[in-house]
């Protein structure tokens, strides 16, 4: 679905736009994969708070033709993207998008699908693995209109491996994911949220036009495409918190924040405040 400029009164377009990123939908058992993982119901809970509030999802090409400046998007736009393809997405969160007609951008690791995500088994303190979409999962979502898009082929840091490692990285997972959905895979979300100068050069020639990184904020127009900004929804985010997370382009979404932002304004309509004059003697 793409925006018309003309139809949309200037105060109705969006100036700048969050891009959300989850990784699994699932259980947690501790600490750490509550930083990564996010239950069903609160995942549930999310999208309806989004929702009722007035924010709606939009598609990758939507998002990267109005970074360009070649479209207009409605204000209150966000991208949903979820890391990794955990099957857990598939599962629980799938059901709920599909329900509220939203789209997302999934983001597959091409050799590791129906395999698991072994690249954090020494991070997790349970020592646990997660099962990761099958190819005929992430078929079934390309056919349901969500975008499949590209993660690297084993979910390595792009920064650390010789030149060609990283040419198969990344033109090698385009290559499987576009032969495995039949579409365009365009865009690619860097693992571990790392690159540098030449990851991009390298995701170029790949054919990729867009990257995602890690890094929290709003993104606005005429930014790097290659290094697109993303808030991180961790498992303890309450809705409230998501939502406090998007109006200030943070991944903070605590209540401080909050305070410190309405201190910071309070302080500053303080300053442009006109003083009236002294009252002069009669």
């Amino acid at each position: 679905m793409s925006f018309e400029p003309q139809q949309m009164q200037p105060s109705d377009t969006a100036t700048r736009v969050l891009v959300l990123m989850y990784h699994r939908v699932g259980e947690s058992v501790n600490a750490w994969e509550q930083r990564y993982c996010v239950e069903p119901s609160r995942f549930a809970a999310h999208m309806r708070a989004l929702h009722k509030r007035g924010y709606r999802p939009v598609r990758d090409d939507d998002f990267f033709d109005w970074l360009a400046g070649r479209a207009s998007l409605p204000a209150q736009s966000f991208l949903l993207t979820f890391d990794d393809a955990f099957e857990g997405v598939f599962e629980h969160a799938r059901p709920v998008l599909l329900k509220l007609g939203w789209t997302a951008t999934v983001f597959a690791v091409s050799g590791r699908m129906g395999g698991d995500d072994a690249w954090d088994l020494q991070n997790n303190p349970a020592g646990r693995r997660h099962r990761l979409m099958t190819e005929a999962q992430v078929r079934t979502l390309a056919q349901e209109g969500f975008s499949i898009q590209s993660h690297s082929r084993l979910h390595r840091d792009l920064t650390a491996i010789p030149h060609a490692e990283l040419r198969d990285e990344l033109a090698g997972s385009r290559a499987e994911l576009q032969a495995l959905i039949g579409q365009p895979v365009r865009y690619l979300a860097y693992p571990f949220g790392q690159f540098n100068a030449e990851v991009q050069a390298a995701a170029v020639a790949a054919g990729y036009c867009g990257a995602f990184s890690t890094k929290p904020g709003f993104n606005y127009r005429d930014a790097d495409p290659l290094a697109a900004l993303r808030l991180d929804v961790a498992g303890t985010d309450s809705a409230g918190a998501l939502v406090r997370k998007m109006r200030f382009g943070t991944n903070d979404g605590s209540y401080a924040t909050t305070a410190r932002y309405l201190a910071g304004r309070i302080a500053v309509r303080a300053r442009l405040r006109p003083r009236r004059p002294p009252k002069l003697p009669h």
